[in-house]
């Protein structure tokens, strides 16, 4: 044979080898890809809230007495000075030696009630202004001591009431203009003091009430700014952080696990007219901004993953994967600042598997 027909029959050897080897090499790997970018990057963190309006008034009964049938409903408006209900007094009882001297025991016992309430609202209001209480705890002592005032005078009215029906009458004022949130004793009927009877306020004054972790309300600070999304008007709302409550509370969550939540009390700082439908207790959700920045290199959180100790992502390159470390900054929900390690427009695999390696060919499926 000669060398000419050898030379051929090596070379069409070759040729159906490398056929073969191109046939069966391994097809590549199907993955999707995301582009390094430079844009605005915000870290948030968002929970459940509820609206509220700011000053609520609950008008309840100074003393013990009865109450007309309440003519005003949800919704109706009330002005400042305007009178609400006039309490009526029930008709007296007889006073024998034995009711007098039931009536003085109450007496005392309110009196020491009364200032024991008066006692504890002082230090209250003392641990308030050092910030070691909440304002809801003030609240509660404030409304403490007003009952127990209440209780005292009608046992004073009580031990010394004559024998014959009372004509006086109790006016009940509105304290602010307003609406009306809440009726509670709407029928004519007897009230014992401090019985809430109806709750003002002014709708167009709200703010967001939102409970979340104390591992998180370390997070936040006072004048934060925060987004309220999906409470049904189509736009987010602009609001600002005013205060964190300094005292926790336990609540159990849906898994019966006990967590200790902070309250956060956020302004609405969007204009009124574009919030004009919210009112008082409706669901928003708040998302407040820890850190944000306008121009800012990041990568798509599914495309960065651990690697030995620190962070890699996996860079298309001529058709391969390149295992390439890199050094994150800031994490989005969605994106990852990018210290070190990518550019912008390169193309990073996102959810790589583990079946990719550096090295191994790739291709970007449809």
């Amino acid at each position: 044979m000669s060398f000419r027909k050898k030379l051929g029959l090596l070379l069409l050897a070759a040729a159906i080898i490398g056929l073969l080897l191109f046939a069966f090499r391994p097809k590549p790997v199907a993955v999707s890809a995301a582009e390094v970018i430079r844009a605005p990057l915000q870290v948030t963190l968002a929970y459940e809230g509820r609206t509220r309006v700011k000053d609520r008034f609950v008008i309840g009964a100074p003393v013990t007495g009865y109450a007309p049938r309440l003519m005003l409903e949800e919704g109706d408006a009330v002005r400042a000075g305007e009178v609400l209900l006039q309490l009526q007094p029930q008709p007296p009882g007889l006073l024998d030696p034995r009711n007098l001297q039931q009536a003085q025991a109450r007496v005392a016992e309110a009196r020491s009630a009364h200032e024991f309430a008066r006692s504890e609202l002082a230090r209250i209001r003392t641990l308030f202004q050092s910030g070691n209480v909440s304002e809801s705890q003030l609240n509660e002592a404030e409304s403490i001591a007003a009952q127990a005032r209440a209780r005292l005078s009608a046992a004073l009215a009580a031990a010394s009431r004559p024998d014959s029906d009372a004509t006086d009458q109790v006016p009940l004022i509105a304290p602010a203009n307003g609406r009306v949130l809440e009726v509670a004793h709407k029928s004519a009927g007897a009230v014992a003091p401090g019985e809430p009877i109806l709750t003002i306020g002014d709708p167009e004054r709200l703010e967001a009430a939102v409970d979340v972790l104390s591992s998180d309300a370390v997070r936040l600070a006072a004048g934060m700014p925060v987004l309220f999304e999906r409470w049904g008007g189509g736009i987010d709302l602009e609001g600002r952080v005013r205060t964190i409550e300094p005292a926790a509370f336990t609540e159990v969550s849906a898994l019966g696990v006990e967590e200790q939540r902070v309250w956060v009390i956020a302004d609405i700082t969007s204009p009124a007219s574009e919030w004009r439908r919210l009112g008082d207790g409706y669901r928003v959700e708040a998302r407040f901004i820890l850190w944000q920045d306008d121009d800012v290199l990041q990568a798509p959180a599914s495309a960065v993953f651990r690697h030995n100790e620190g962070w890699a992502a996996f860079v298309m390159s001529e058709g391969r994967a390149q295992l390439r470390r890199v050094q994150i900054g800031r994490r989005g929900e969605l994106a990852v600042q990018v210290l070190d390690g990518l550019s912008a427009g390169e193309r990073v695999l996102t959810h790589p598997d583990s079946d990719i390696e550096d090295g191994t060919r790739v291709a970007v499926r449809e």
